[in-house]
């Protein structure tokens, strides 16, 4: 057992897709020269060489196209998006040609190819480089879309996502690349499309991804503070949502808090809370909550920033009322 940064996890990740299958490849800005603008990426392009691990210019529209054309050709190419944010301008690429080719071709062509890079807000980069994508990339059919919070899970989903033979959105955090945990030695896989309850508990189900992880945690040690016991659910794959777990765990607590780092308005942690609501209302004894980003622009002054992303603080407040405590 190793402890490892989930770059790192990624990083071995990748190293052994791609010794193990000489398909794999890797591009996108920086990924080689530089060793990756977060260093998922270093070493590998000594490893390599450069036609495995490919330096892409400023045109994220241009290299997910050139990504998508490799993959209908045979390869498995993992294309690394500097940031989510700039995803936006190759929209059409993701959208209309990735999640879609399979259909279109009435499954002549499938799809083998990652998407993946840092997700959400991070620090102090104000609104056009702290959008959330979760919701918009699990919208259209034809994506797997994952989202990780710790290095096992960033290991064992990457490889199942790369050998995947469906295009999978994969979703990172830029402050979480440090954070640190064991990870086997020997090779794993987690199956996409499986949630993993991360802290079990019988009072309130506490459901998150990503970034949203770390505060779900923390609110939950708050909540033992004040005799709630919280049992956290780290969906991981949010297509396809795991919903069993989730309303396994519902089942037994019949209270449920969504803890997310994206805007309330038309966000995934919408549809969780009507996915339970809609299949096991009757489970419930009070209404699903949410903590999300408020409902603003994301600002840049570092005061403003923690007013508006979700706090362990006012995730316990959302506990407490499904729990009738008064705060």
């Amino acid at each position: 057992m190793a402890i490892l940064q989930i770059r790192e996890a990624l990083r071995a990740a990748l190293d052994e897709e791609m010794a193990r299958d000489p398909r794999v490849f890797l591009m996108g800005e920086e990924v080689g020269h530089y060793d990756g603008a977060y260093k998922v990426s270093q070493g590998l392009l000594a490893k390599y060489g450069e036609m495995r691990v490919v330096d892409t210019p400023i045109c994220e529209a241009g290299f997910a196209g050139v990504g998508i054309g490799a993959a209908m050709a045979g390869l498995r190419p993992v294309v690394e998006f500097m940031t989510f944010n700039f995803s936006l301008v190759a929209f059409d690429q993701l959208i209309n040609n990735a999640a879609k080719l399979h259909h279109l071709s009435n499954g002549q062509f499938t799809l083998p190819i990652v998407f993946r890079g840092p997700n959400g807000a991070a620090h102090m980069l104000s609104s056009t480089h702290s959008q959330a994508f979760d919701a918009l990339l699990s919208h259209p059919p034809g994506f797997k879309v994952v989202s990780i919070a710790t290095p096992y899970d960033a290991k064992g989903l990457l490889k199942s996502a790369i050998r995947d033979p469906n295009p999978v959105v994969f979703f990172e955090s830029e402050v979480m690349y440090g954070v640190k945990g064991e990870v086997p030695d020997e090779e794993y896989l987690i199956p996409i499309g499986q949630a993993d309850v991360k802290r079990p508990g019988s009072d309130v189900t506490v459901i998150t991804w990503g970034q949203g992880l770390p505060v779900a945690l923390r609110a939950a040690e708050l909540c033992a503070e004040d005799g709630i016991d919280c049992e956290v659910v780290d969906v991981r794959t949010l297509r396809p949502l795991d919903e069993k777990t989730i309303f396994d765990s519902v089942r037994k607590t019949h209270r449920a808090v969504v803890v997310a780092h994206e805007w309330p308005t038309c966000g995934f942690s919408g549809h969780i809370a009507t996915r339970i609501q809609e299949e096991i209302l009757d489970e419930l004894d009070a209404p699903v909550l949410r903590e999300t980003y408020e409902d603003v622009n994301m600002p840049y002054a570092e005061n403003l920033e923690k007013l508006v992303i979700p706090s362990a603080e006012r995730a316990r407040e959302a506990i407490l009322r499904v729990a009738y405590h008064r705060i």
